[in-house]
């Protein structure tokens, strides 16, 4: 099965794929129940749940924080960079080995492209001119486009009136958080388009990962901390090209990049995996709809972003219309 986690990472497992992707933070494959495997974790699963929301829902912050001090191609370098340091010391806890093969690393160099380094550096350059709130509902918008590719581009997920609703739903929540009704007057354009685009690379590398990584029999940590680490080399290549070297060092957007990325691109998927394998991924993905009120409580608290009435509402349209494109109708029992 494939899922990118927060839009972040793809984990990849060798059992066949689902019949429909989950949210814009889909979560991997349930394992062996926790009683299973061996000893409970320390801390109870809805503390974990709780402190996942606020690392993901913070994450749009500390993003406009670091860009505060650093060029955008340098926050997402800092963030990898934290990101790939945190699951190298968990690889090397347990063991893990690099993938094997030229053309797995290929892919996993795309994979890389698509899910961190393009939609980190478009958000990056994004809230530059757009506030941290508008971004962190942009992001939410990542499942209604994962939902229209996905009915294109993979076979098994065939449009129920029920998903279709769902879309339609969700991009009039879009239209009423961009205020499209007044003409998206004091709206930046270019910001909030590469907001967008941004979540749209996930779905897009989603489905790519799904068509490519199928029974390679890595593990979910070594694909992880792989494509990371891929990821990061394409920064460092990129950035001192077009972003140069920090003239100095300031400490809060340092420190900001620092926990962007050894949280919210490390810690934050540890911590994801262990809620799966312990309450399942139906539980563990309901993490995607409390982002974006995190994030924009986070903006309009600690930021002073100011806040009109089109966005709480538009934000709570995009949030149904998502979770009607992952809703099921149960199945009718059958008569004897």
């Amino acid at each position: 099965m494939f899922y990118a986690v927060h839009g972040l990472i793809v984990v990849v497992m060798t059992t066949p794929a689902p019949p429909r992707p989950t949210s814009s933070t889909p979560i991997p494959p349930r394992s062996a129940p926790a009683a299973a495997v061996g000893r409970r974790p320390a801390l109870d699963w809805r503390i974990r749940f709780a402190g996942l929301s606020l690392i993901w829902g913070f994450s749009f912050l500390l993003i406009k924080v670091g860009t505060d001090g650093y060029a955008p191609f340098q926050v997402t370098f800092g963030r990898l960079l934290f990101g790939t340091l945190v699951l190298a010391v968990a690889m090397a806890a347990k063991r893990e080995r690099l993938p094997r093969g030229r053309r797995t690393w290929l892919h996993l160099a795309v994979a890389a492209l698509l899910l961190n380094a393009a939609p980190f550096s478009l958000f990056a350059y994004a809230e530059l001119t757009i506030p941290s709130t508008l971004a962190g509902i942009c992001n939410a918008t990542s499942p209604l486009w994962g939902m229209a590719l996905s009915m294109v581009a993979l076979s098994e997920d065939r449009p129920t009136r029920r998903r279709v609703a769902g879309l339609g739903l969700g991009f009039l929540g879009v239209l009423t958080v961009l205020g499209a009704w007044q003409g998206f007057h004091g709206l930046d354009v270019t910001g909030t388009s590469m907001a967008l685009l941004a979540s749209l690379c996930y779905p897009i590398g989603w489905i790519y990962v799904r068509r490519t990584l199928a029974g390679g029999g890595h593990s979910n940590l070594s694909l992880i901390g792989s494509q990371l680490g891929v990821a990061t080399l394409q920064l460092a290549l990129v950035t001192p090209l077009f972003a140069g070297f920090p003239r100095s060092f300031p400490v809060v957007p340092l420190l900001a990049v620092a926990a962007l990325g050894a949280l919210g691109t490390g810690l934050a998927v540890l911590v994801q995996y262990g809620l799966v394998n312990e309450v399942g991924p139906t539980t563990a993905q309901m993490v995607t709809y409390f982002i974006p009120v995190i994030a924009t409580a986070a903006g309009v608290a600690v930021l002073g972003e100011s806040l009109g009435w089109n966005t709480p509402v538009g934000a709570a349209v995009v949030l149904a219309g998502a979770a009607l494109t992952q809703s099921r109708r149960r199945a009718k029992p059958k008569t004897p």
